[in-house]
């Protein structure tokens, strides 16, 4: 009886020891624990979240990890689960995140969370596959820090902001598969050179900006809008450009005339209004893939290079081209 009354007490003291050393261990800060919680909340509990237990370490939390010294959220990646609703502003809430992604959550609706702005440290931001609406707002240009940005299939309109320019280490921006319209902006021209550019799939409207002359994007896709006049600004001898893809538009130049970039890959020009012929300097390229079919091109296709290992249907349907893969000129 007498070891059974010493016991307890020894018991109790245990348990205090150990909610004690729970308290003290766990490495999530609280403010970012609570913010976390609201954010659940605002999307209706989804099952993805549901390791957020409030009674747990948020840093062991799924989608989420924390700073490996200060323990404070640095990125939250939420990925093809169930959250409806809004972006919460409490986003704007974890003041050390460096990356915010929401991606194939197709219940996710309204428009890009202006909170975002006071996430000073974001350097990848992406929400894509949702449902969002609305413009592409301005204040993205006060995020210095962003080096990626990801706004592809959703419903975005209105016209691009031309401050997207003053991002000094932008590297990705694909603003794809939206309802985008106007002109693209002449500062674009001014983007740090090797920019991934993705702005097909829209309804953009006007010509290519002169001021691309002086850019050397790595990927450009200005695909599926409705573009017209001269692209051969995005090319030129000295640029390192891999893949560009102009095709769909209403596009109107001259292609005998372009001075390509000698490394250039890959090149879809396809259904647009394009003229002249194929320039011989096509059979010194190392082309993985191209496509000038349904335009206005004429004369022979020159023999050599890759030129006639493509198949004919990437250059059927011009005025009079001929030649091998399409029938021989008269």
């Amino acid at each position: 009886m007498g070891s059974t009354s010493t016991s307890r007490p020894l018991l109790c003291l245990l348990c205090l020891a150990l909610l004690f050393y729970s308290a003290i261990s766990e490495l999530c800060n609280p403010q970012d624990k609570k913010v976390l919680l609201k954010i659940k909340q605002a999307f209706n509990n989804p099952y993805i979240l549901s390791s957020w237990n409030p009674k747990t370490d948020c840093c062991y939390w799924y989608t989420v990890t924390c700073d490996s010294t200060s323990h404070r959220i640095n990125s939250l990646s939420i990925i093809a689960g169930n959250p409806s609703g809004q972006i919460p502003p409490e986003v704007g809430d974890l003041p050390y995140l460096t990356i915010l992604e929401f991606h194939k959550l197709s219940n996710v609706t309204g428009h890009i969370q202006p909170a975002i702005v006071k996430l000073t440290h974001l350097n990848f931001l992406r929400l894509s596959w949702l449902n969002l609406t609305g413009p592409i707002p301005d204040f993205l240009s006060k995020l210095k820090n962003l080096t990626f940005i990801d706004f592809s299939f959703n419903q975005l309109s209105g016209s691009i902001p031309p401050s997207l320019s003053q991002l000094p280490n932008l590297d990705g921006l694909h603003l794809d598969h939206n309802k985008l319209s106007g002109p693209i902006p002449s500062s674009f021209g001014n983007f740090p050179q090797g920019l991934y550019l993705f702005l097909s799939h829209n309804q953009l409207t006007g010509s290519i900006p002169s001021s691309f002359a002086h850019m050397d994007f790595s990927y450009i896709d200005l695909s599926r809008n409705k573009l017209e006049g001269d692209a051969s600004v995005v090319f030129g001898s000295n640029k390192t450009t891999q893949i560009v893809d102009l095709s769909r538009n209403l596009l109107k130049f001259n292609l005998s005339k372009v001075v390509f970039p000698k490394s250039l890959p890959s090149l879809d020009l396809n259904h647009n209004d394009i003229y002249g012929g194929l320039p011989v300097e096509f059979t010194t390229l190392n082309l993985q893939y191209l496509n000038v079919s349904y335009n206005r091109l004429c004369g022979q296709i020159p023999v050599g290079g890759k030129l006639q290992s493509f198949d004919y249907s990437n250059y059927f349907h011009n005025r009079c081209l001929c030649g091998s893969p399409l029938p021989s000129c008269k």
